[in-house]
């Protein structure tokens, strides 16, 4: 008789999407994180995003976290591209760009220090997650000027 074996399964990767939003001038939208410990990346400039929920799709959570955290609808999402955050939650993210041409300072930031637009050449000097500076350095080399 031959002990059964059962497949097991590998867990699937926790999901998360963050949002590249730029103005007309070319400015990039990024959030300042809480300094907070429990919290991937404290105090660091990011993109606004988050975790997907249970069988939510990165393309409804980003709509979702868009609105729940800055109160933000933003016009023509296009999904870009995936990556890993190695250093900081482990989650795949899936990267969108999308257009806003609001006034960071009046929206409702529910989540985190500050919004901020800053002009692409101004991002070296900002504290930005190594896998949030690589998407948005990847997106800018495609970006039509």
């Amino acid at each position: 008789m031959h002990p059964e074996t059962t497949a097991t399964e590998e867990p699937t990767a926790a999901r998360g999407a963050v949002a590249i939003i730029a103005n007309r001038r070319g400015e990039l939208l990024l959030h300042l994180r809480d300094d907070l410990p429990a919290i991937a990346w404290p105090a660091h400039w990011s993109l606004l995003g988050g975790g997907c929920d249970p069988g939510e799709a990165p393309t409804t959570a980003i709509v979702r976290e868009l609105y729940e955290e800055a109160g933000l609808t933003a016009d023509s999402l296009t999904e870009l591209f995936e990556t890993r955050d190695e250093h900081g939650s482990g989650q795949i993210i899936t990267f969108f760009a999308a257009n806003w041409d609001g006034d960071e300072t009046r929206l409702p930031l529910s989540e985190g220090v500050k919004l901020q637009f800053f002009a692409p050449e101004h991002l070296d000097i900002l504290t930005i997650p190594p896998f949030i500076r690589a998407g948005i350095n990847r997106y800018l080399a495609v970006r039509p000027s």
